[in-house]
């Protein structure tokens, strides 16, 4: 059975793979995706429809610099080549992720890929 930090460890892989096959797998169908700077996703579909139409937005890369774990949960500390950083705190059952919460400055992910910033 995968530990929390190994079930992380995949989730990088597959991200920085663009690997959306590899993500679904990771999520339980009935898995929330909440980053802070936007509305909660609620299911497996909405959450990997969110990863596919961001990677054809950007190139993305998570670098890792430090994964904590703590019972079922696992909490991803990490950086890109561009220099932005975030973390992201994943619930975890039976090698599934059931929650997921992330924090990073969007704003500065927009400016630094040249996409359109908010009107509001």
């Amino acid at each position: 059975m995968l530990t929390p930090k190994q079930v992380v460890e995949k989730w990088v892989v597959a991200f920085n793979n663009t690997d959306i096959s590899s993500l679904r797998e990771l999520y339980h169908a009935n898995a929330i995706n909440h980053q802070v700077n936007t509305h909660p996703l609620h299911g497996q579909d909405a959450i990997i429809k969110m990863f596919s139409d961001e990677f054809a937005l950007a190139d993305m890369v998570c670098i890792v610099e430090n994964i904590f774990e703590d019972k079922n949960w696992a909490i991803l500390e990490w950086k890109d080549p561009l220099g932005l950083r975030g973390s992201s705190f994943f619930d975890i059952e039976n090698e599934k992720i059931i929650f997921q919460r992330g924090y990073y400055d969007k704003l500065t992910f927009l400016r630094q890929h040249g996409l359109p910033l908010p009107t509001e």
